[in-house]
């Protein structure tokens, strides 16, 4: 097996785990339905499910969409930071995982804010008559590049697109890469070249590319 670059040194990231915040909102429930998934790798976890909370409480959005809901864990994290009329969309293409992130939020407070959508990713955001603040993209990794094409005349003006896995367990850099990352890394390229939007690609779990609409 090749080995691949450390996004960081090991012993930083525990140490940045170690020094922040947690999550007390999200119940053991949706841990251990994570986990049940044999997917738990595609849950946001605590670390980067933070970083989502604090992101959606700084920009206070209204409208958020998020591509691809796994068992609706960043669904949560990023809708503590939703105004009191704000509402999020949440869109998933499995059956299966529509149905057990529909169990997870039955299970919490104000669950109306949530609109889940059953379907291709594509085809929802085509549909979706919203003025989004607040985007986070965590589906198929190959289309990404789409859904930002899709996404972006319906995000507002200094509105926010976070887009996960982009460093894809460092094989964006490595020369076996695999055609998921090589789909990330061509994502990469078209936001650095796109003079719309101002970007910060950062190292945080397997990389989140931050992106504002100018």
């Amino acid at each position: 097996m090749p080995e691949f670059p450390h996004i960081t040194d090991p012993l930083l990231q525990a140490y940045c785990r170690e020094h922040s915040s947690g999550l007390p909102y999200i119940s053991d429930q949706i841990e251990t339905n994570s986990q049940n998934t044999g997917q738990y790798k595609m849950a946001s976890g605590q670390y980067l499910g933070k970083f989502l909370q604090l992101m959606a409480q700084v920009i206070r959005p209204r409208r958020i969409l998020e591509v691809g809901t796994f068992t609706g864990y960043g669904t949560l994290c990023l809708r503590e930071g939703l105004q009191k009329d704000g509402l999020i969309y949440t869109l998933e293409k499995s059956e299966e995982y529509f149905q057990l992130s529909k169990e997870n939020f039955d299970a919490v407070p104000h669950k109306e804010n949530i609109v889940q959508k059953l379907g291709d990713a594509a085809e929802l955001i085509s549909e979706l008559d919203e003025e989004l603040d607040l985007v986070f993209i965590d589906a198929a990794k190959r289309q990404y590049s789409h859904y930002f094409d899709l996404i972006f005349p319906k995000l507002k003006t200094g509105g926010v697109i976070l887009a996960d896995n982009v460093l894809w367990k460092g094989k964006v850099v490595s020369e076996n890469n695999d055609s998921l990352g090589e789909g990330l890394d061509a994502f990469n390229k078209k936001i650095a070249a796109d003079d719309r939007v101002d970007n910060i690609l950062l190292p945080i779990d397997d990389g989140v590319n931050f992106i504002v609409k100018k």
